[in-house]
């Protein structure tokens, strides 16, 4: 190919050169070095107003999760179940912040990291709940299709519980993790898919099936006898929740959480235990109507976080150990067994 004459003008054919930019060319590398050398020498404060506006976004979901809407895809509930993670855009504001060399941007981050230690720092805080215990509790969803229930049983004897709480039973296993745990726990109590254990210091009444609204069984009643009196106990198991095209699918969770609360509401005793797998954290406002009832023991004595599930890598507490009239010494996540949840256990003293 041949360049085109430029007799008209008197110009000189221009060679082809190697591809690579050209002065005057809109991205020549003088350009490019002269951009970056104005960056590098503007004043730190006015760097980065971009990042300081991704900060500040940042924390008004975390601040003001209550207004996120809830319709449609119940977002507001989903953002909640999942809301510490949100701290996650912080280190990545404060790498931003770097690069640019902009105080503003860092000063802007402070926002959103102010309002995740708020929230959230009084979880690693040491020296949370102690004192004695009166009723040492433990609950564990185990997962119908659990490959080892009599290793998952072994496990939790190790915690010298006085109270285990099982839910995920398919129909009959109760009697394999009863094999395990008759000998230390011969009471015992099971009402569709879950069951309770207890040591032969603290016997139980006959349980009671409480309906959720699943069609079988995922949810009883049982009264724990202790030396400072009878601790009704629930045990539950609520609907699953379930992402898809309409988003985050929760209402037969808040169907059976309604049918749950319906029941606390009810119970008059002094004391109250609920422990299970409610599918929802308590951050989460589905799970207001049981949350008004009862204190979530990992929230008043726990260190961390508390995240249960799933077992590979837990993203959400979603186990719960519950209870009113009584304090929560210590509350903490077992180790993995062969559930796809990990095991919790709680400290009570009864007031």
């Amino acid at each position: 190919m041949t360049w085109p004459t430029t007799t008209d003008t008197g110009a000189e054919p221009q060679p082809a050169g190697d591809g690579g930019p050209r002065r005057g060319s809109r991205w020549s590398w003088e350009s490019i070095r002269d951009g970056a050398v104005r960056v590098w020498h503007t004043p730190p404060w006015r760097r980065g107003r971009v990042i300081a506006v991704f900060a500040v976004l940042a924390a008004l979901p975390m601040a003001f999760h209550r207004l996120v809407p809830n319709t449609p895809g119940n977002w507001g509930s989903f953002v909640e179940t999942f809301l510490p993670w949100a701290g996650l855009v912080i280190p990545l504001l404060l790498v931003c912040a770097a690069i640019r060399r902009s105080w503003t941007a860092v000063a802007a981050t402070m926002l959103p990291v102010l309002v995740w230690v708020t929230m959230f720092g009084g979880f690693f805080l040491p020296g949370r709940g102690g004192g004695s215990h009166d009723l040492r509790v433990v609950s564990h969803n185990v997962n119908a299709d659990n490959p080892d229930p009599a290793g998952t049983a072994r496990s939790l004897l190790g915690s010298g519980a006085d109270v285990i709480a099982l839910e995920e039973l398919p129909e009959g296993a109760w009697k394999q993790y009863n094999a395990v745990l008759k000998d230390r726990y011969p009471n015992v109590q099971h009402e569709g898919t879950v069951a309770v254990w207890t040591t032969a210091r603290f016997p139980m009444s006959r349980a009671e099936a409480i309906d959720v609204g699943m069609g079988f069984t995922r949810a009883l009643r049982t009264v724990i006898t202790t030396p400072k009196g009878d601790v009704p106990f629930f045990v539950a198991h609520l609907a699953s929740v379930r992402f898809g095209p309409s988003g985050f699918t929760v209402g037969d969770r808040n169907r059976t959480i309604d049918r749950l609360a319906s029941s606390l509401a009810v119970e008059t005793a002094p004391h109250v235990i609920l422990v299970g797998d409610l599918n929802g954290t308590t951050d989460d406002r589905a799970l207001r109507p049981v949350t008004r009832y009862l204190r979530d023991a990992q929230d008043a004595a726990g260190t961390g976080m508390g995240f249960t599930w799933p077992e590979s890598f837990p993203m959400a507490a979603i186990d719960h150990i519950m209870y009113r009239g009584m304090a929560a010494a210590d509350a903490k996540v077992l180790g993995s067994t062969s559930s796809d949840h990990k095991p919790i256990q709680a400290d009570l003293r009864l007031n």
